[in-house]
């Protein structure tokens, strides 16, 4: 039955997808133009979350979680935020994250028409792959944002895993976060590469979550530092991953292959 519906419900989450883009886009456009002054682009930006919250909401196929600390101060102060990438739907769960930051995504997507204005709109950043000036740039604008207290948020696979295994991560973010002198929090997301796999037009039943996690203190670090970072935050991530996998796996497990739970005999 379910898979009957497939095609029923991703032409319906197409066409709900654009209605939002549609019924935002003047939201996003006049918060851009009444805080255009502002460089970290706060208000728009929180817009563009609102808009990616309500698309994963009224999505029927998803099912989504966040568990996990708020860092301290996270609401006035920079951090430079990470996550694992297995799917296109990773933004809309870290949407629910609950806080405001400034994201980082590929070129590419700011060509898009409506989606591409929306996120142009809402301040986030650009970055082209293989490009180094693209690169600096890009740098530039999370430095600036990171100075005037908004947190940031980076994918540093660089690119979406094809399998849903971590690719190594890049140093980008963890220079940045050792550079702006602000401690790096951790999020581990399982379960949204089944939302819409890597290469896919299509979307499928899925159970989703993230789990942030305790951040990771820079201070006294220098740029030499930034390997042994970049791997001590990737295997904390790689570890939760696998652990939100076994606890999804279990959650969806018919019943009669679920453990039987343990029941305290009542001493009389």
């Amino acid at each position: 039955m379910r898979r009957l519906l497939l095609p029923i419900l991703g032409v319906y989450a197409y066409l709900t997808f654009v209605s939002l883009l549609l019924a935002f886009l003047p939201a996003v456009a006049l918060a851009a133009l009444v805080h255009r002054r502002d460089p970290t682009r706060r208000v728009p930006g929180r817009w563009v979350c609102r808009l990616g919250r309500v698309c994963g909401a009224v999505m029927p196929l998803w099912r989504f979680f966040v568990e996990g600390p708020t860092p301290p101060g996270i609401e006035s102060r920079g951090y430079v935020v990470v996550a694992n990438h297995e799917s296109a739907a990773d933004p809309f769960l870290l949407t629910r994250l609950p806080w405001d930051m400034r994201w980082v995504a590929k070129d590419e997507l700011f060509r898009l028409p409506l989606a591409g204005w929306i996120l142009r709109a809402g301040g986030l950043i650009p970055i082209r792959r293989g490009r180094g000036g693209s690169m600096r740039a890009m740098l530039e604008a999370c430095r600036n944002t990171l100075r005037d207290g908004l947190p940031v948020m980076l994918f540093p696979e660089g690119t979406r895993s094809p399998d849903g295994e971590l690719l190594p991560f890049k140093d980008g973010a963890f220079e940045l976060a050792i550079e702006a002198g602000v401690p790096v929090v951790p999020v581990a997301l399982a379960g949204t590469r089944d939302c819409r796999p890597k290469g896919s037009l299509w979307f499928g039943w899925a159970t989703a979550k993230a789990r942030v996690l305790q951040p990771f203190d820079t201070a006294g670090l220098t740029l030499a530092d930034a390997p042994a970072l970049r791997e001590a935050v990737r295997d904390r991530i790689a570890a939760e991953v696998a652990d939100l996998r076994r606890e999804l796996e279990a959650a969806n497990a018919p019943r009669s292959a679920r453990p039987a739970s343990k029941v305290n005999p009542t001493v009389l």
